[in-house]
């Protein structure tokens, strides 16, 4: 089958809509029309040359949701017609860290670009076209069985779009990795789609002062919706020292989203005794951080990593369509643009240039 669909060839180029060859399912493999998908920073870097061996042609995406349209031989968790969210990070469900529940940290990760088997599943005029994961912004994806988690109706696929990663990554860090619990101070340094996921699960688990940090100060009335108790311009000289004044000398918890060079020293110097910084910010290639390790060993402080929010999709994807139900996860409130597939280039040009919490690319138009 052939769909026009955006690929992108170099760094500095504009994506192109070409007709690719779709491949049917494969044994264990279920082909998915994508409703939507989300806009993220990881297809950012690979667009803007920031991670290396990226190969091209390439279809990006990380995260959505859609219908499967068919499956192949084996599969037996999802039929056509089903509503599914994908992940990024479906594991081989084999290996130590796939067993603990720990997909993201998979040790047998398919060559990047390709499937297990080696091969792709798009193709244009004979030649492989190379897939982003799970390549969520073509409106057909080839996908491991593992990579799609059903869903029930209760809420819309376009929402159910943001699961695939950065709410799954956000409210995961909260609920997962730190385990955030009643009357924690939590500061969320950079609030995109990630980091606003974060703020509504901090406000869930009864965190308190909940403060979001970021530079753009026309999201602050939008961020004390979703769950802010305060907002910090961090380009204000004494936004640290305001930020451990509101938490009563320091918070239980900094929340890391952003790679921008201030923001690792920020995130970690609002720390209480005994406070963490969890670090969800993917790095380009190469970045380096420095800290003073006598702070850390004086205030008994940590530094500890959140990959995928540390989730088992099988188990988290349905407990966020859970909570989103229950009025919990207020995601219509993340979406702060939505553009049709042929625009995927002015989406992330808004996510570049900060004016967005989540951007949506919608499969269903030209």
């Amino acid at each position: 089958m052939r769909v026009a669909t955006p690929v992108f060839f170099e760094p500095g180029a504009p994506h192109q809509m070409v007709d690719l060859e779709v491949d049917e399912p494969g044994a264990g493999e279920v082909r998915v029309r994508m409703v939507a998908s989300g806009i993220c920073h990881s297809c950012l870097y690979a667009m803007d040359g920031d991670h290396a061996g990226i190969p091209r042609p390439i279809v990006l995406g990380d995260e959505g949701a859609g219908v499967v349209e068919s499956v192949g031989p084996g599969v037996t968790s999802v039929r056509p017609g089903d509503a599914v969210v994908v992940s990024w990070a479906p594991g081989c469900a084999d290996c130590a860290t796939c067993r603990m529940g720990a997909p993201a940290l998979c040790k047998r990760q398919p060559p990047l670009g390709r499937m297990a088997d080696g091969r792709t599943r798009y193709h244009l005029d004979g030649t492989d076209v190379f897939h982003y994961g799970p390549a969520t912004n073509a409106p057909l994806a080839v996908l491991v069985e593992r990579a799609v988690v059903r869903i029930d109706d209760r809420m819309p696929l376009d929402l159910a779009a943001l699961l695939g990663c950065a709410v799954t990554t956000g409210v995961g860090a909260v609920r997962n990795t730190a385990r955030v619990r009643l009357g924690d101070g939590v500061a969320v340094v950079g609030c995109g789609g990630v980091g606003a996921s974060a703020l509504m699960a901090a406000a869930a688990s009864g965190a308190y002062p909940v403060v979001a940090v970021d530079p753009v100060t026309e999201k602050f009335d939008a961020l004390r919706e979703i769950g802010a108790t305060h907002c910090v311009d961090p380009r204000e000289a004494g936004a640290a020292d305001q930020i451990r004044d509101l938490s009563g000398g320091g918070v239980d918890y900094a929340f890391l989203t952003t790679s921008a060079a201030p923001a690792f020293g920020l995130a970690t110097s609002v720390l209480g005794p005994r406070g963490t910084c969890v670090l969800i910010a993917g790095y380009p290639d190469g970045a380096t951080v420095t800290f003073d390790p006598g702070w850390l060993l004086n205030g008994e402080q940590r530094i500890v990593g959140s990959k995928y929010g540390s989730s088992n999709p099988p188990v988290d994807v349905p407990a966020l369509v859970d909570l989103y139900a229950a009025g919990r996860l207020p995601l219509e409130r993340l979406v702060s643009g939505r553009w049709p597939i042929s625009e995927v280039d002015a989406a992330y040009d808004a996510l570049r240039g900060g004016h967005v919490t989540r951007g949506l690319l919608l499969m269903d138009q030209p």
